[in-house]
């Protein structure tokens, strides 16, 4: 894989991370719904990776799919059909 695609990678769940922590109306109130701290939330953004096991949290927290937030994981259904 080419820098420039893991580079993109980071970038997509960034912006992921980013419309997540909108949704609920901030990186603070995020962290509080998924039992997690503001610095945990910083770190997955600063290194553009979401945990695994905090896809599913993030997104019954925020409604943003865990497709987006992690579709090394969780291929959108549709794509998959």
């Amino acid at each position: 894989m080419s820098e420039n695609s893991i580079d993109a990678i980071k970038a997509e769940r960034r912006a992921a991370l980013s419309a997540a922590c909108e949704m609920v109306g901030g990186v603070t109130k995020l962290a509080e719904k998924i039992g997690k701290t503001r610095a945990h939330i910083s770190t997955w953004k600063q290194r553009g990776m979401i945990p695994p096991d905090m896809a599913i949290p993030i997104e019954k927290a925020s409604g943003v799919s865990r497709s987006v937030l992690r579709p090394d994981l969780y291929p959108d259904q549709e794509s998959a059909a």
